[in-house]
């Protein structure tokens, strides 16, 4: 009995308070206030791969639900040559302005009392950390589906078996499963963003985020082989899974996967389109999110009976997060989506 009480008055001291500082005498200690809000940032923080590379910016607090992301456009070319001794016109700053409107997101789970007292774990830690999880793949989704939407795409080629005659694909309903992702193919990305003078970022890269089934598709090309094979491996495989053509790949098994009436039909075949892998590659200042972090994203404990009369015998307790986010694209050029299949894995992969 004696442990049981021990065990119950450790548990309560787990569950006894909110970090929402807003509400009276619901206040957590800063200390234990950090210790929620950095366990929780610990666990969503690496799961943010569409967030990695975002321009971001800090929400602040009173500050009403819009919030902008601001910018130079370069200057044209001075191209007229100067008259001696005459001042001419100068030129003056180009700014853009991109207003977002931010929007909350959050889940909570609610615990009883005999949870609390009966379960060998820590419930709250234990909570946290699938609510943490949760936290990071919505977070990173958010991002995901606005950087999936640009309009700047490209999609991967046919290749015939035989003869390796490629040939061009327009849309994503006409990709098969010999349209995969190349060294080639990322060559092309990489021309196109070097044309548009995309900078690059200050790893002297430029990035790109990519499915583990495209991942494999690429790392099987002969092109992407020799150079590990003939080159100091560090300059090849620093990055994640390593960089090749100027590109500094970024693998996410939450990289955006289709697979409905827009896709390749299966004839025959249950389910009746094949799936289509979205491969992001970017520049600097491409995009840009909110931070996560200073009033962006918050851990809510509540303690067993804080819901008052609600809850008249302190039979419930909760845990739970809370995140203010927007994400847009900045520079529509900076950006571009290349859509393609993998012949191994197109026919099973689910949507996401």
């Amino acid at each position: 009995m004696k442990k049981l009480l021990i065990n119950f008055l450790f548990l309560q001291m787990f569950a006894v308070q909110t970090t929402d500082m807003d509400d009276p005498g619901n206040d957590l200690s800063p200390g234990m206030r950090t210790f929620y809000d950095d366990t929780l940032i610990d666990i969503v923080g690496p799961k943010l791969v569409h967030d990695q590379d975002a321009v971001k910016k800090p929400i602040p607090q009173h500050g009403g639900k819009k919030i902008q992301f601001r910018g130079f456009n370069p200057l044209p070319k001075a191209l007229t040559a100067l008259t001696e001794g005459v001042t001419p016109a100068g030129n003056s700053l180009d700014m853009f302005t991109i207003e977002a409107t931010v929007a909350q997101y959050g889940d909570y789970i609610t615990t009883s009392d005999m949870l609390n007292l009966t379960h060998v774990d820590n419930v709250v830690v234990e909570s946290l950390r699938l609510l943490g999880d949760q936290a990071g793949v919505t977070l990173d989704t958010i991002s995901r589906n606005v950087l999936v939407a640009g309009t700047n795409v490209m999609y991967a080629p046919k290749i015939n078996a035989s003869t390796g005659v490629e040939t061009e694909v327009t849309s994503r309903a006409n990709l098969d499963l010999t349209a995969q992702l190349t060294v080639d193919l990322v060559d092309q990305v990489v021309a196109e963003l070097e044309a548009a003078n995309v900078p690059k970022f200050d790893d002297g890269f430029y990035h790109a985020i990519i499915h583990p089934y495209t991942k494999y598709v690429i790392m099987k090309d002969d092109m992407w082989r020799e150079p590990h094979k003939y080159v100091d491996t560090d300059a090849i495989y620093s990055g994640e899974i390593g960089e090749i053509g100027g590109v500094r790949f970024k693998v996410s098994s939450e990289a955006k996967i289709w697979r409905d009436s827009t896709c390749p039909a299966q004839v025959g075949a249950d389910p009746a389109y094949l799936a289509v892998f979205a491969c992001l590659f970017y520049g600097k200042g491409a995009y840009g999110t909110t931070e996560i972090t200073g009033g962006g994203l918050k851990t809510i404990v509540k303690q067993l009976g804080s819901a008052g009369s609600a809850d008249p015998l302190d039979q419930r307790s909760s845990t739970g997060w809370k995140a203010t986010k927007v994400t847009e694209i900045l520079h529509p050029d900076y950006l571009i989506r290349v859509e393609c299949c993998s012949a191994r894995k197109s026919k099973t992969a689910e949507a996401n």
